[in-house]
């Protein structure tokens, strides 16, 4: 009796361990409700026992028994109590030895059914890991431990036909890092970020594509400055932000913010005091009410109830809140969640901000009165912020700097005047036809008189031409000229300006739009992106 009943103990661990292994086996087979994954995993378990007990109970013999534990694990512990009570029926019956030690050695026997099952179910829960696991289970598949602080390590990627000025970033960035003593150090230093992804195509044979999202960017932002990174969508402004905040792990690279060299990681836990973070979706409670938003962001990031108070009723006076502070959240209008996203993120004065497109979707009054109070809380004080937009407007009204993104690229970086004196230097011919008819006649005409001339876009009767300032100067005799084409093709009108930062900006997003296959583009800075056209 002692025995069987050591018996019980060992069998009852092991069903235990084997059930475990066989909802985690299921959870994979309903991984694509992953919110309730382990519903269907539990309901898809009882289903088992109840057809397993079906099976026994209307044809009861002992190999039927066996086969169901062995072949149905959620019944293994079922059949062992089966057997137990029939053991205990033929004692009472005081039934033939030779049975009773029949029924012995079949509960021994079926003990390591679920130790059995066990490795069994580990090698499948291996598999399905290594196909379907992230990168902690399949690096650490024992102990699935994640690193808390995970030093990165620089790019050995050496960047070719750099722009001079991003050239001098780098450079910047670098020695920002390196040297002891500066006379400032920057608020944020981002050294070299790098950032691969690998999708996987389904097809008969699983394939992983590499994508790079970040190549090679470096920038800093000075105490007092406001950093934008314009970019069209997809450019990777938003992977750039949240790999310094650290939500995203960089590929290679490192990041430093308010000059504590170590990893993003490292600096998490205390992130609450001195970064700000406004993400590009609203991280709001629907249920809460502004004023219990902004009290418990105070409270998180140390404010004694004074000070909060005062900070609190500053900003919602500046923003017009007063009328929404005891409303729901899921009752704002999207201007107003924005606004109360951004007001979050300058709590407490924080002395990095990182504004990952705050101001989509807010009216123009509510637009100025956000660039107003970014202004107010950077300039001369002791913090940075770096703010990501596809506006130029947004950029040229709060940010000292301006970085343009394409592709992952940092393809410009510099004060906003200079990037007008740099690139603003060439001319935009823009002709409205009254007969598109006379496309080729025109564009043969502008050829000859305007030689270097490039053919931008066409929308209908409206061409556009990019022009040297070579061909334009003196700019009286490139006016005649025009003005003689009028006369002999009939044009509506036509214009020739210089071209503004904004046209710049527009012909870079064309740049990614038009991007190759293998994820390459040509680093040279030149205002001329596009090719010249046949018409």
């Amino acid at each position: 009796m002692s025995s069987i009943s050591d018996y019980k103990v060992v069998c009852i661990i092991g069903c235990a361990v084997s059930l475990i292994f066989l909802t985690y086996v299921l959870s994979f087979i309903f991984r694509k409700w992953r919110k309730n994954n382990g519903f269907w995993s539990f309901g898809f378990f009882i289903i088992l026992i109840c057809v397993s007990t079906i099976m026994v109970s209307t044809q009861y013999e002992k190999l039927n028994l066996i086969l169901c534990m062995i072949f149905i694990p959620s019944f293994t512990l079922l059949g062992y109590v089966m057997l137990l009570i029939q053991l205990d029926f033929m004692r009472n019956l005081d039934s033939l030895d030779n049975r009773i030690n029949e029924v012995n050695k079949t509960i021994l026997l079926t003990t390591l059914i679920p130790y059995l099952q066990s490795v069994i179910f580990l090698f499948v829960i291996r598999c399905l890991e290594m196909k379907y696991g992230n990168e902690i289970m399949n690096k650490d598949p024992v102990f699935r431990i994640s690193p808390r602080s995970r030093e990165t390590h620089p790019n050995p990627e050496e960047p070719e036909e750099e722009d001079e000025d991003v050239q001098a970033e780098r450079v910047q960035a670098a020695n920002a890092l390196t040297a002891p003593n500066l006379e400032e150090e920057p608020v944020i230093t981002a050294s070299c970020l790098h950032k691969e992804y690998y999708e996987t195509k389904k097809s008969c044979f699983s394939t992983r594509k590499k994508k790079i999202a970040i190549r090679n960017v470096s920038f800093c932002v000075k105490k007092g400055e406001v950093l934008g990174l314009l970019g069209h969508n997809g450019a990777g402004k938003s992977t750039s932000i949240k790999m310094i905040t650290g939500c995203t792990k960089p590929t290679a690279g490192v990041v430093v913010l308010q000059g504590s060299r170590a990893s993003v990681r490292q600096q998490h836990d205390n992130s609450l005091k001195f970064l700000g973070y406004c993400p590009q979706e609203n991280s709001l409670w629907p249920k809460l009410t502004m004023k219990e938003h902004l009290e418990l962001y105070a409270a998180v990031k140390g404010l004694g109830k004074e000070d909060a108070a005062l900070s609190i009723s500053r900003l919602v006076e500046a923003l017009k809140l007063q009328e929404q502070l005891k409303a729901p959240v899921k009752t704002l209008s999207e201007g107003i969640k924005r606004k109360l996203c951004f007001v979050l993120s300058i709590l407490g004065n924080p002395s990095v901000v990182l504004l990952d497109e705050p101001f989509t979707g807010m009216d123009p009054e509510g637009q100025q009165q956000m660039w107003q109070i970014l202004q107010a809380t950077v300039k001369n004080k002791e913090r940075g912020t770096l703010l990501t937009t596809h506006y130029m407007s947004e950029a040229e009204a709060v940010c000292d700097r301006m970085a343009m993104m394409v592709s992952g690229t940092l393809r410009c970086i510099g004060s906003i005047q200079h990037l007008k004196n740099k690139f603003g230097r060439d001319y935009l011919l823009e002709i409205k036809m009254k007969e598109p008819t006379q496309v080729e006649a025109l564009h043969t005409e502008i050829l000859k008189l305007f030689p270097q001339a490039a053919w931008q876009e066409r929308y209908s009767s409206l061409m556009a031409y990019k022009l040297p300032v070579e061909d334009v100067h003196p700019l009286s005799r490139a006016f005649f000229k025009l003005e003689a084409m009028k006369q002999t093709f009939n044009l509506e009108e036509y214009s020739l300006s210089q071209a503004t930062l904004e046209q710049v900006f527009l012909e870079l997003c064309k740049e990614q739009e038009l991007g190759n296959v293998d994820d390459k583009i040509d680093t040279t800075v030149e205002w001329k992106l596009l090719p010249q056209e046949d018409p």
